[in-house]
């Protein structure tokens, strides 16, 4: 055991943490950064839930069962023929560890060339000394590191960054055999014939999509009267529309009862939305019920940093806790759990002990669900402009009437825009559709600039392209479309 004095300790090393102490780095102080997560073989694994059980490995098993589902499907509309087409699961999850290694060691590179130092095991707070950090006196803090070489940090300055922990349901523990949260699901060995899935969250339509394709059932249980109640209606409609069509069964407004686990698979006892009891027996069930802030070991009794009731660190809008040169990002603090959020927090405070003005738009934070048809926007929903009194005009224009879509093969869904009636400022942009996650980053440029639709209207596209559809919409919205 050894002490080490730094600038700044960062405690995680997911989206929100790893990106801060890069920043930080950058911005020239002397970082470590602490984060457990190890290999199945005990190797260090930075990049948090995301990168090892979220976003990276969701999106490697959605890009293989969609390839799969399109040589099945979709192959023979080219003139290609298969025979004997199967999956070896075992492969692809393998390909999709490979996929998680490659980002694990990317991180790895990123501290080394940023002289960030890097610690494996868990960090907590230990207590509160005086004149810790090597850049002068004051108030500053020790951590504990807990892993295979113990250590003992100081620092003036302490970002936590611990992310968040799926949400079990009551009665109903993880057993990542047969009642699965987002790590389960996504170290299946084999499909499952029958799966259910409580909740219909992202994660849980993501990991639904994945299965399905490879030829699983799938029921999805909603407690919610609406689908997707998030999303702009009219987009949820037409995504519920292309789900069904797929094949996904969704129940809405259910009640979940008694949920039993045994070695032929989980039984969960509901009741429908006309309260008529059901028996849902499947093979595998996904639980996928929200997430919950990750204070677990933390310590933060110790020097007395502020929780909530969701046990999440309660910060102000610079990311600040109660403690002098403590601060908070990612999962762990208040608004949307989303890995670029974080990093956009990460950011912010890394140039605010650095003594600059960082900066987070929480407007402007695009949300992605990754199904086919994908689902992405930014801004506000038509529903929240009604509730809030605001007058608009609305856009929209079908990916059916695009050129490109039609040659992808691909024309499900919209791109819709919501404009300020009298300035004629975008306030929301909502696509449903091929590629809706890389279509919505012209958006997200467009509101940043404040720009009008009749902007983005006046916008060459290139053609064939999905982009012009967004232009279409934003010239939709002065009901002046071209192609439709």
């Amino acid at each position: 055991m050894s002490n080490k004095n730094f600038d700044l300790i960062v405690i995680g090393a997911g989206p929100g943490g790893y990106i801060a102490a890069i920043r930080a780095a950058q911005l020239g102080m002397n970082v470590a950064c602490i984060d457990e997560w190890k290999t199945a073989d005990g190797k260090p694994a930075p990049g948090g839930t995301c990168t090892n059980v979220g976003c990276i490995p969701s999106k490697a098993l959605l890009q293989s069962s969609e390839h799969f589902e399109h040589a099945a499907k979709h192959f023979g509309e080219h003139g290609i023929s298969l025979s004997n087409l199967k999956m070896d699961v075992g492969q692809m999850v393998g390909r999709k560890d490979a996929v998680v290694k490659q980002n694990n060691d990317g991180i790895l590179y990123l501290f080394k060339k940023n002289k960030v130092t890097y610690f494996n095991g868990r960090g907590s707070f230990v207590k509160a000394v005086d004149g810790a950090a090597s850049t002068g006196s004051g108030q500053g803090y020790e951590i504990a590191v807990a892993g295979d070489k113990p250590e003992t940090l100081t620092a003036k300055q302490v970002i936590v960054a611990t992310g968040s922990n799926a949400r079990a349901l009551p009665g109903a523990p993880f057993d990542e055999e047969n009642i699965l949260s987002n790590d389960g699901a996504l170290r299946l060995g084999a499909v499952p014939k029958k799966l259910g899935l409580i909740g219909s969250g992202v994660i849980g339509l993501e990991m639904g999509s994945v299965w399905r394709r490879l030829g699983a059932e799938v029921t999805v249980l909603e407690a919610l009267p609406t689908f997707l109640g998030a999303v702009d209606e009219q987009i949820a409609k037409e995504a519920k529309k292309a789900f069904d069509k797929q094949g996904l069964k969704i129940e809405l407004g259910v009640k979940v009862g008694e949920v039993k686990s045994g070695k032929k698979g989980v039984s969960v006892a509901w009741t429908n939305a006309k309260g008529e009891a059901q028996t849902l027996e499947v093979d595998k069930l996904i639980v996928s019920i929200g997430r919950v802030p990750n204070t677990t070991g933390l310590n933060a009794e110790a020097v007395g940093l502020k929780l909530g009731e969701r046990g999440d660190v309660i910060v102000d809008d610079d990311c600040r806790t109660n403690l002098p040169g403590v601060w908070a990002v990612g999962d762990v603090v208040r608004g949307p759990m989303l890995a670029h959020k974080a990093e956009e927090e990460g950011v912010a405070v890394a140039e605010r002990i650095a003594g600059q003005h960082g900066h987070v738009d929480f407007n402007l934070v695009p949300w992605v669900i990754y199904t086919s048809p994908e689902i992405a926007w930014v801004g506000k929903t038509e529903q929240q402009l009604k509730a809030d009194g605001v007058k608009y005009k609305a856009g929209t224009f079908p990916f059916l009437a695009n050129g490109r879509a039609r040659a992808l093969g691909d024309t499900t869904g919209m791109v819709k825009f919501l404009a300020d009636a009298a300035t004629d400022e975008i306030l929301g942009v909502h696509i449903v559709g091929p590629m809706a996650s890389e279509l919505i980053a012209e958006a997200c440029v467009a509101m940043a600039f404040r720009a009008s639709s009749e902007d983005i209207a006046r916008i060459c596209h290139a053609h064939p392209s999905l982009s012009e559809s967004t232009k279409e919409a934003a010239l939709a919205v002065d009901k002046r479309t071209l192609n439709f």
